[in-house]
């Protein structure tokens, strides 16, 4: 009898185990430390990857709280911010551009990073984009195979391309790697090409001319926060000069820029919510591998096609994956 009555009560023990645990967790409420570098461009990145985490059962103020720090432009705020971060004890950090990526890095070697940059590995951040290493995993960025593609598709909207400028920031944004691939593709396509750099503001003014001059017939703008930061002076010369560019991304387009062929920014911002969801749940960023963007989009602005005197061919349209009237 007594023997009975203690494994009956053995049991009820052993089945109260797992529940304590799982309301241990169900409890938890985690940290994320969200890195940005400027709130009006990436407002609806945040919204995405929120998005993301609500998908997978994770709701802001119930088992999550955000800690979100903007630098607005400043590349200099981000060492600081991403220190504010690891004082608040967050349990991973998110950040989307280079700058965010070292200054996150540099603050903790141990908190892991979810990121999205243009080639991390030769940037330094990690070691392979299957084995990571580190704290650090997330979505990158593959210059080369963008590029090849933007190419394609600028010189199906340009006719008689031959002359082409590239426009980038070495200061913080364009690895010059990034730079040789695009110039290297451009010349396996024949083209002849001219880079330009800008590091301030007034550069711009200097580099569009010098383009001009030249008799650059197209410019390709490379990566780079510097560039986003400073795209209206960039969008309003090309305006004023009548020059024809393939972008970044879908932001400029909706400002002037003719076109770009990127990565769905949303669509990689959402899916940086698995990473963390799979952090959360124990996993090594160390042993994540580095995905690169499943969704690209074509964006064409029409009434910049217009301006320039271009006509869109009914190929190149259905292409696009939109096109901004």
């Amino acid at each position: 009898m007594k023997r009975e009555c203690f494994a009956g009560a053995l049991a009820s023990v052993l089945l109260t185990i797992p529940l304590a645990v799982d309301a241990q967790q169900a409890a938890k409420v985690w940290r994320i430390g969200w890195l940005g570098l400027d709130s009006s461009m990436q407002a609806t990145r945040i919204v995405a990857f929120e998005s993301g985490l609500r998908d997978l059962g994770y709701v802001e103020g119930k088992n999550i709280v955000i800690e979100r720090r903007w630098a607005e432009g400043r590349f200099d705020r981000l060492p600081e911010l991403a220190s504010e971060l690891v004082a608040a004890h967050v349990d991973v950090i998110v950040t989307a551009s280079p700058p965010g990526v070292r200054a996150a890095r540099q603050a903790s070697s141990t908190i892991p990073i979810v990121m999205i940059a243009h080639e991390p590995v030769r940037m330094g951040f990690i070691d392979s984009l299957a084995t990571p290493g580190g704290n650090i995993t997330g979505i990158a960025f593959q210059d080369t195979e963008l590029s090849e593609k933007r190419l394609d598709l600028f010189r199906q909207t340009i006719p008689g391309l031959s002359k082409l400028a590239i426009l980038w920031n070495g200061v913080e944004g364009t690895d010059p790697k990034s730079l040789q691939s695009v110039e290297d593709a451009a010349k396996a396509i024949g083209l002849q090409v001219l880079s330009v750099e800008v590091r301030e503001p007034q550069d711009f003014a200097k580099a569009i001319a010098a383009a001009k001059s030249w008799g650059a017939q197209g410019i390709v703008e490379m990566a780079s926060p510097f560039i986003t930061k400073n795209r209206k002076i960039f969008l309003d010369l090309l305006k004023a000069n009548r020059l024809p560019a393939t972008c970044e991304m879908r932001l400029y387009v909706a400002e002037g820029c003719l076109m770009t062929y990127s990565g769905n920014l949303d669509a990689m911002f959402r899916r940086e919510a698995y990473f963390v969801d799979r952090i959360l749940k124990g996993a090594n960023p160390g042993d994540l591998a580095v995905e690169q963007p499943r969704e690209f989009e074509f964006v064409i602005n029409l009434k910049t096609a217009q301006e320039l005197g271009l006509t869109l061919s009914p190929t190149l349209r259905l292409q696009a994956t939109e096109v901004v009237p």
